[in-house]
């Protein structure tokens, strides 16, 4: 992927895409992607609600979520007499 750098920038646009990113929850840098696709009649699904790490780290289907909680479902038990 490539990357532009936009030179001045009128002082009104940046407080409106602040503005937008601030209120979106997202990075400026996703703002304006997604601002520019927009303008460009460019769609893509994308969930912009919140950052999302999840190309490096993955998302569990529901399958595995409730094997793991299984799993650790020993871990929420508190013996007693540890604590005495």
């Amino acid at each position: 992927m490539k990357s532009i750098t936009i030179h001045n920038i009128e002082d009104e646009l940046e407080a409106l895409i602040v503005e937008k990113s601030k209120k979106e929850g997202t990075s400026l840098n996703k703002t304006i992607k997604k601002l520019l696709r927009k303008a460009l009649n460019i769609s893509k699904d994308e969930d912009t609600s919140f950052s999302n790490f999840s190309e490096f780290l993955g998302i569990w289907e529901e399958e595995e979520y409730k094997e793991f909680e299984t799993k650790i479902s020993d871990f929420e038990k508190i013996e007693k007499e540890d604590w005495q």
